[in-house]
């Protein structure tokens, strides 16, 4: 048992994870090999394929019929499964919790949900198949790329290391990142062996756990603003209740009084963070959602909702839901989130408020539209088609047509009226939603007088009421649905307040002891 005593320190943490531009130079050469790496995989590169299929084969000859060499496989690829990982990374979190260490808890809890989203969230996007040997000698289940064992093994071994080893003296130190390197190289080597990954696959794990580990420890480093004059880089935060702001140039303020945001980077990895843990949130409803169809009493009352209201429609209510959907369209958020930024640059002064306004509403769009293609949720079956509903052009075979005409050699266009949008999660609500309460919580935080908080609260509640109800109108969204992407909203929004509007805390002159 770790000694009392020792506590696990923010600036360990930081001294021992994160070492500025080196640290910084390596996650973004692992993103960048990531990146390639999965557009080659994405793009079924003939050579890298091929590549991939002599490794497996040539392993897969090799272990084939020796059943020792197979059970040690077997029991090696187990410390990258979900079994030992949760034991190991729920007893490190229950000793962190005893130790009173909840910012480190937390951190463990939230980097392992994190890769627990991405990986399954990828293999659908991507939608690699794995391998096909000559003789099996494993059995895996979903897809392939990446591998889900070689990237929770790194995210998982690692965190602990990052958390546990700044408290061991410099040679165990050592030893500790030898043994976990060496555990992760062999548990990814495992799944190529056993025929269930292709090496790519366990490259893109251990690339993708790499910028992922880097992501949370910037995430959740403390935050630490420049020392006010007078103040030594050593002394710790000392908050009070009218702390100094950090100098700048100017007086090191925006204009209107607020501090410019000092970290960047350290901003980033939170929301990116935050985004990943919110799109678990999503992807997991929507799983629950599609698994659930027909099956349980909530999604029978879902389907006989729509049901119902499809027996309501009538060409009053039909323009109404014409004009609900098209408010929530793409083009309306972005036209409106836009006209918001350039309002707040105009009126607050600031560039940070015009900030959250984008990140809310673009982060938003990209929540919906990752959740929506690993989801793959079907709508309901009979959407009702309304005027000024986007025209796709499907061509099919060109007209006969005599010689010399102009026509000849065109394709002949079906025109059909259809609402491009997904069963799970509905991309208009989500967005009115985001918008909207940003919108108010921008009001709110700019001290505006009352009047206008209750304008912008009511907007907040009408809009996407009735951009929900429109859906629901029409057909092309669950009832359930519809209220699961508009909570799911908010966290997101929340998400950008935290990181650009929140104020942090300054460092100043610690007096001096009496």
């Amino acid at each position: 048992m770790l000694d009392r005593s020792h506590r696990l320190e923010p600036g360990r943490l930081e001294r021992f994870a994160l070492r500025g531009a080196p640290g910084l130079a390596a996650v973004s050469l692992a993103g960048t090999g990531f990146a390639l790496l999965t557009g080659l995989v994405a793009g079924r590169w003939e050579p890298l394929y091929a590549a991939d299929r002599a490794v497996t084969d040539d392993l897969n000859r090799l272990v084939a019929g020796d059943a020792l060499t197979l059970e040690i496989l077997s029991t090696l690829t187990d410390f990258g499964g979900g079994t030992v990982l949760t034991c190991v990374l729920v007893l490190a979190t229950v000793l962190l919790l005893v130790r009173r260490e909840v910012r480190q808890a937390a951190y463990v809890v939230a980097t392992s949900l994190g890769s627990l989203i991405l990986y399954p969230v990828l293999k659908l996007l991507i939608g690699r198949l794995r391998p096909v040997v000559a003789e099996p000698v494993a059995t895996a289940t979903g897809l392939s790329f990446p591998s889900g064992h070689s990237m929770s093994s790194l995210v998982s071994y690692g965190v602990l290391l990052l958390v546990f080893a700044p408290l061991a003296p410099r040679r165990a130190r050592a030893l500790a990142v030898a043994a976990v390197a060496c555990l992760v190289v062999l548990v990814g080597f495992t799944r190529v062996a056993l025929g269930v990954h292709h090496l790519s696959d366990v490259i893109g794990g251990w690339l993708l756990g790499l910028v992922w580990l880097w992501v949370t420890a910037a995430a959740f480093r403390p935050w630490r603003p420049e020392a006010v004059p007078g103040t030594s880089p050593d002394e710790g935060p000392v908050l009070e209740g009218a702390a100094a702001p950090r100098p700048g140039p100017d007086g090191g303020r925006e204009p209107g009084g607020r501090e410019p945001l000092a970290h960047p980077w350290r901003a980033a990895a939170e929301a990116l963070t935050a985004w990943v843990l919110v799109l678990g949130a999503l992807f997991g409803t929507g799983l629950l959602l599609t698994r659930a169809s027909g099956s349980t009493a909530l999604a029978v009352a879902d389907h006989v909702v729509v049901r119902w209201v499809a027996g309501l429609r009538g060409p009053v209510l039909d323009g109404v839901a014409a004009f609900g959907s098209r408010i929530g369209g793409t083009p309306w958020i972005l036209t409106g989130a836009l006209a918001a930024c350039a309002l707040a640059l105009a009126v607050l002064r600031r560039a940070r408020p015009a900030l959250f306004l984008l990140v809310a509403t673009a982060g938003q769009l990209a929540l919906v539209l990752t959740a929506a293609a690993a989801v793959g949720r079907s709508q309901p079956a009979e959407p009702v088609r309304l005027p000024g509903d986007l025209t796709i052009v499907r061509p099919t075979a060109p007209p006969v047509a005599p010689p010399g005409d102009p026509a000849a050699g065109l394709a002949v266009a079906v025109h059909e009226s259809w609402p491009l949008t997904s069963g799970f999660p509905s991309g208009q609500v989500a967005g009115v939603v985001a918008l909207f309460a940003a919108i108010v919580v921008l009001v709110r935080h700019s001290a505006a007088r009352r009047p206008w908080l209750l304008a912008a609260g009511a907007a907040a509640v009408l809009v996407p009421l009735l951009c929900a109800l429109s859906q629901i109108y029409r057909g092309t969204q669950h009832p359930i649905g519809v209220l699961a992407s508009a909570l799911l909203a908010l966290p997101w929004v929340a998400v950008a307040w935290w990181v650009l509007l929140r104020d942090r805390p300054h460092r100043t002159h610690r007096p001096p002891a009496t």
